[in-house]
């Protein structure tokens, strides 16, 4: 099973990903240079950057032929050689690293790298939720390598997108308050949305999308057994009783299960995280609970980013960028 996603990746898209190496196992363009978002007109979409991620097997590889092929558009840190590039994508903030404000093909452009392991990682698990997160949302998908466990990491990651909101969600809600949930899990606790952006940016994403949300998770919803989808009507019940809360908890990814667990569970108590989620289902605020563990993921992740923009104010950067 591919990832849900736009394919048809135009002229331009094409030309810009054949200066690249080619041994990327994903690659996608988002952001606001790709998809429209409310207010932005045509015209401005196409001064906007564009925003593209690329997953590598093998960084030190990748890095080394691209320092041949694009060498420019890395900042002196060039002179430290692609093992280095590679160490400092690896070791800092969200495990990609960033080259910014790269003329290509006529638009300015941006892309992340980030290995392949550590993109299943965060899918599976939200360590992060930075590369997660921009996969919560429609992106327009370039090229994807056979490659099953990465495959299936995608499906796992919109799946865990779908449970965090059901949790978040009363008991019946529209298709735009789902999708509006789900755009908005990785902008909880980031500090970019407390200053510098639009507030109302998650709005913006999801309003003039919605059908490309639909096609993103139709197929999830129609198959999960939590939930009675009326996509005609765009109405969903989901499952509210002690028993569908803890088959829920128990699918959120571990990350989050351990934020929630730190959240309740008192110090030197040590319960293990299935008692702890039985007593959270139970819990009339057990949505709070897990908005507040959503909010710690994103803070964590988005105070480290925020403290490493502060020394790569520059042209490249590992991750601190929307």
């Amino acid at each position: 099973m591919t990832l849900p996603a736009l394919h048809n990746t135009g002229v331009l898209y094409r030309r810009i990903l054949s200066q690249f190496p080619q041994d990327i196992s994903l690659a996608f363009a988002y952001g606001s240079g790709v998809f429209k978002q409310q207010g932005t007109s045509q015209g401005q979409m196409e001064k906007n950057m564009l925003d593209f991620v690329f997953a590598v097997d093998d960084p030190v590889t990748w890095h080394t032929m691209n320092l041949l092929q694009n060498r420019k558009h890395y900042s002196i840190l060039k002179l430290l050689g692609p093992a280095m590039i590679s160490s400092i994508q690896s070791d800092h903030g969200a495990a990609m690293y960033y080259n910014t404000l790269v003329p290509m093909d006529g638009r300015i452009i941006k892309y992340g790298v980030i290995s392949t392991e550590r993109l299943i990682d965060d899918l599976m698990h939200w360590k992060t939720m930075y590369a997660a997160g921009r996969l919560h949302k429609p992106v327009k998908l370039l090229g994807q390598a056979d490659n099953g466990k990465l495959r299936a990491a995608l499906v796992a990651n919109l799946k865990s997108a779908v449970t965090a909101s059901f949790l978040m969600l009363p008991e019946s809600f529209s298709e735009e308050e789902l999708f509006l949930q789900i755009a908005g899990l990785s902008y909880a606790g980031d500090f970019r949305m407390v200053i510098g952006e639009d507030k109302s940016k998650v709005a913006n994403i999801v309003n003039d999308n919605i059908e490309h949300f639909r096609i993103l998770y139709s197929n999830i919803l129609r198959d999960c057994p939590q939930v009675v989808y009326k996509p005609q009507q765009g109405k969903l019940e989901v499952d509210k009783s002690p028993e569908g809360q803890f088959i829920q908890l128990m699918a959120l990814p571990r990350t989050l299960q351990q934020r929630i667990t730190k959240l309740v569970d008192p110090p030197g108590k040590n319960r293990d995280v299935e008692e702890i989620l039985l007593q959270m289902a139970q819990d009339p605020d057990c949505g709070t609970v897990v908005q507040q563990g959503m909010w710690k993921t994103v803070s964590y992740s988005s105070k480290k980013l925020r403290k490493m923009w502060k020394g790569w104010r520059r042209k490249p950067s590992v991750s601190p960028t929307s």
